[in-house]
């Protein structure tokens, strides 16, 4: 998968935890994507990306699966 690259952080993440089925990891993978981008994270190695990760899982806990739901609460977060 080309986007593996980019979701190692939270893949890594999820792999703790098993609590998610499919359609939950997709949202969140697409959802961690478009807040790297719009945060302008293009080195993967940074921290920030497991932060993202991190609050992105925090987040889909709460029940929110729609990964644009997910980006505005975790960036709102952020601020």
């Amino acid at each position: 998968m080309a986007s593996t690259r980019i979701l190692m952080a939270i893949y890594r993440l999820l792999e703790r935890d098993a609590s998610f089925g499919p359609e939950a990891v997709k949202a969140m993978a697409v959802a961690y994507e478009a807040i790297l981008r719009s945060l302008r994270l293009a080195d993967r190695s940074d921290p920030m990306t497991v932060i993202v990760a991190k609050k992105i899982i925090d987040a889909a806990k709460t029940g929110l699966r729609d990964p644009g739901a997910l980006q505005e609460a975790v960036l709102k977060e952020l601020q």
